[in-house]
């Protein structure tokens, strides 16, 4: 019996090993639920508190930060699925979780209009419809409905999900691309991006105008898989240097003068400036600039954490991470309460109270719902309960339970 005992406790250590190392990086979370927090704020209709996001201050922003973090995700939670079920299942669950996004996509338009509808109609003197840019779905809502349906219909406030669509179904072949040789993805992403500028390779957003989607999916892509060939081992990242460390600083520093509005309108020369750099500012097509400007950004982060990661997940930082862990949920909600949040500004004013009110009072329900949804997946109701309807069946039930235990 002790012998087994041994044996036991020696096979639990690797078990325990493994666990270990699968151990969620809390920079992930953490950085994905600040993402969520800002887009937030930055959705919020006439908010001033969105003159203090990162996107004021440099190229990149919120959705960048974004789309890196969900392509390190993708890495973690799809790149075990193909290595260990192989091609056809890894694709399988692609395919799911494409067609969740797209739902997410479809349950997102038809919560918004219909706010926008009632709001509208109780409202007198808002039209809430136009204000979205809605007006083609209430003016012509059969081919509204097609167009949205084969996403050839993207009204802007709506351009994130298919995008994220559009990158997620390029993983089966960037893995096939990784079997061959890891180096072709950085290849294979790198060329599709020239590509797509070069020939302006774009989806259409809309029926009636040459609009293409706001966040195009295959410029896109190359931020995605960075943060996936990062994740995965297939290129790696600089190691901290001081001397590069310096020059990132200095790069997004002076970014800095040329990003910010009312910097430019007090200096019209950095207008000037802004304008020779204006396809590096490119939000649709992902200009180059947003790109080295987010990875800047990314190593000082990583330089200035390294050795201090374990800070994050602090009490302090739980409820930031625990948005991050939520990040599809969370998303959906802020995209929701923003709009909401531009609906009640609008009758109370946007004075200082107005926006402290929104602003907090959102932050603080996505807080709680994503603490909501992180109890509602651990399936709370799986747990071990007492009987208290009939205790002496519990009761016989628990003894039964303990006679076929193994002994020792």
């Amino acid at each position: 019996m002790k012998k087994d005992r041994i044996l036991s406790a020696e096979q639990a250590q690797p078990q325990a090993a493994t666990v270990m190392k699968k151990e969620r990086d809390p920079r992930l979370d953490f950085f994905r639920g600040m993402a969520m927090l800002i887009i937030f704020v930055a959705h919020v209709p006439g908010n001033y508190w969105a003159k203090f996001i990162p996107a004021r201050f440099g190229p990149s922003d919120a959705a960048e930060m974004f789309v890196f973090c969900s392509g390190f995700a993708a890495a973690i939670a799809f790149g075990g699925t193909f290595r260990r079920s192989g091609f056809f299942m890894g694709t399988a669950r692609i395919v799911i979780r494409c067609v969740q996004i797209y739902m997410a996509h479809l349950g997102l338009f038809f919560v918004l209009i219909t706010v926008c509808y009632v709001a509208t109609d109780y409202f007198v003197g808002f039209d809430y419809i136009g204000k979205l840019n809605l007006r083609y779905f209430d003016t012509n809502t059969g081919e509204a409905l097609a167009g949205l349906f084969t996403l050839t219909y993207v009204p802007n406030f709506f351009d994130i999900m298919p995008m994220y669509i559009g990158v997620l179904a390029l993983i089966p072949l960037v893995i096939l691309l990784a079997r061959v040789n890891p180096l072709l993805v950085p290849v294979f992403s790198i060329g599709l991006y020239i590509v797509t500028w070069y020939w302006q390779l774009q989806f259409p957003a809309e029926p009636f105008s040459d609009r293409p989607w706001f966040f195009n999916p295959l410029a896109w892509q190359l931020l995605f898989f960075t943060g996936f060939a990062i994740s995965s081992g297939w290129i790696k990242p600089p190691t901290p240097n001081k001397y590069l460390l310096i020059a990132c600083v200095i790069f997004v520093l002076a970014l800095v003068p040329i990003s910010n509005w009312p910097l430019m309108r007090e200096f019209p020369v950095l207008k000037e400036i802004r304008t020779e750099l204006v396809y590096g500012f490119k939000k649709t097509n992902f200009g180059l600039l947003r790109w080295l400007h987010f990875l800047a950004l990314a190593y000082i982060c990583v330089s200035l954490l390294k050795g201090h990661e374990y800070k994050l997940k602090s009490r302090y930082f739980d409820p930031i991470i625990k948005c991050g862990q939520q990040a599809l949920p969370v998303f959906l909600l802020s995209m929701t309460l923003s709009w909401i949040g531009g609906i009640i500004l609008d009758q109370i004013g946007r004075d200082a109270f107005g926006l402290t009110l929104v602003n907090v009072s959102g932050v603080a329900i996505l807080i709680g719902f994503a603490y909501v949804m992180a109890w509602t997946k651990s399936s709370p109701w799986r747990a071990k309960s007492v009987n208290t309807v009939f205790p002496k069946q519990e009761e016989e039930t628990t003894v039964r339970d303990r006679a076929v235990q193994p002994a020792g």
